[in-house]
């Protein structure tokens, strides 16, 4: 059902865009404060970013522009926070922004693609803020399904093509006067709050999340919605979970996955499991193109072991994943990787409180990897350390979406692994991380476009499949 304050929101901007309303009836005399535009990250989406490209923000703003410093190549996927701070006076009813990324290699200056049309000429981002309500619309919004505050190039379809796709996160807020962002014109006019008073963390509606997050998303703080239960985008978070969350940008319009890393300390003589940074901003890449947006928490350090069996792990998982809670709300928002330094299989998914705890059985959420195999896979073969990293990890988190050996078809299958088995020519149309021929070849699950026996991971991806059942 539509929340009431979503209908408010969308009469409310009809009501400033016609032409035919009078703008004093939707008054701004009563605010006084500052419009905060903070663009907080930027991932440039294509195979590879130049060492030395630069990037700029250009925000016109009303016809008036903005410019950011420029940011290097170091800086993709990293926190950037640039800020732009408005005043509201003449308290215009709206502000009207155009947003650009540009890209500069070699002083050749390129338009990146933040938009979702086809076209070059519409690269950039077209937006209306409305300061009443504190909501924008536009190539951004409420309920977008790439996220709302972030903008993403690939929207278009354009994942395999190379078109200077990149991604972008924002947010637009108002320093008011209690320290809730909320405006004071909606507290006033529609949620009936004291705009004097910080009530973000107050639940007026006792459905379990406050009122900073229901406005934020567009819900009424003052209608019970059953966000136990709501899960609008399908990625197996309820609001709740999406709530508890939010402090890593999550969003109950876009799929979200969480990963919690743990690592084992250094053996005596210097053997280290410790997960690289580059490994994690790889594995950004193939999800957030297709707007399943990755979120990694780095948790503890495990005391080092030689060799961990699976019962170890078991212990592990009760003790720094579920932290002696089987109730434990992290069990079903996050998946679990540990990277020991070694043990048999090299790598496997498994649960700690799902029998049988060893294989693919519905309420996986967890896998091992061994840290001594990415190394001698960076020695042997000619790829970094950091992509083996990457590449086992993906291949073991597809396990907790499901996919499981045989299923589909060349899944895990040791029979098809090297050009000498007449497997790896049956399930060669299977161009996916899940097919042990192309775990370190392929950086990507299969979107089933190669032909007969391929099959369509992305298509099948299921959310759900590492919760406990």
């Amino acid at each position: 059902m539509i929340s009431k304050i979503r209908i408010c929101f969308v009469l409310i901007c009809l009501f400033i865009s016609s032409s035919l309303l009078s703008v004093s009836v939707y008054s701004t005399e009563t605010t006084n404060d500052n419009v905060v535009i903070t663009f907080k990250l930027f991932r440039y989406l294509e195979e590879n970013v130049e060492e030395d490209a630069e990037f700029w923000i250009e925000c016109n703003i009303n016809s008036e522009p903005y410019q950011s410093p420029l940011f290097d190549s170091s800086q993709n996927g990293k926190p950037i926070n640039w800020t732009i701070y408005l005043d509201t006076a003449p308290n215009p009813a709206i502000f009207n922004l155009t947003i650009f990324l540009y890209k500069s290699v070699d002083d050749i200056d390129v338009l990146c693609d933040l938009s979702g049309n086809d076209s070059y000429e519409t690269n950039s981002i077209q937006l209306t803020y409305y300061p009443e309500v504190g909501w924008w619309d536009g190539d951004d919004h409420l309920n977008d399904s790439s996220g709302y505050g972030r903008l993403n190039g690939c929207d278009d379809g354009s994942i395999y093509i190379n078109e200077n796709d990149a991604e972008l996160y924002f947010s637009i807020l108002q320093l008011d006067e209690d320290g809730d962002y909320i405006p004071e014109w909606i507290e006033t006019n529609v949620f009936d709050t004291d705009p004097t008073i910080d009530d973000s963390l107050i639940d007026y509606d006792e459905d379990g999340i406050p009122t900073g997050w229901e406005w934020y998303f567009g819900y009424s703080p003052k209608t019970f919605d059953d966000h136990a239960n709501l899960d609008p985008d399908n990625d197996s978070l309820s609001n709740i979970e999406e709530w508890l969350t939010w402090d890593y940008d999550s969003d109950p319009y876009r799929k979200d996955i969480f990963l919690e890393i743990d690592c084992m300390d250094e053996s005596p003589s210097g053997e280290s499991s410790i997960y690289p940074e580059e490994s994690l901003e790889m594995l950004h890449y193939p999800f957030h193109r297709r707007n399943y947006v990755v979120h990694v928490n780095r948790s503890e350090i495990i005391p080092y072991d030689e060799k961990t069996d699976i019962n170890e792990l078991l212990n592990y998982y009760d003790s720094y994943f579920l932290n002696g809670n089987p109730t434990n709300w992290r069990r079903g928002v996050f998946h679990y990787g540990i990277y020991v330094y070694e043990t048999t299989p090299k790598g496997y998914a498994f649960s700690g409180d799902v029998d049988p705890h060893w294989g693919y059985h519905p309420g996986t959420n967890g896998f091992v990897i061994s840290s001594s195999r990415m190394e001698r896979n960076a020695r042997w073969f000619t790829e970094t350390l950091e992509y083996y990293y990457a590449s086992a990890t993906m291949h073991e988190l597809g396990h907790n979406f499901g996919f499981r050996l045989g299923d589909p078809f060349g899944c895990d299958a040791q029979l098809g692994k090297y050009p000498w088995q007449i497997m790896y020519y049956v399930y060669g149309n299977y161009v996916s991380i899940m097919n042990y021929r192309y775990t370190y070849k392929v950086f990507d699950y299969s979107d089933g476009s190669h032909g007969f026996l391929d099959h369509d991971d992305w298509g099948e991806l299921d959310l759900s499949y590492f919760e406990y059942q």
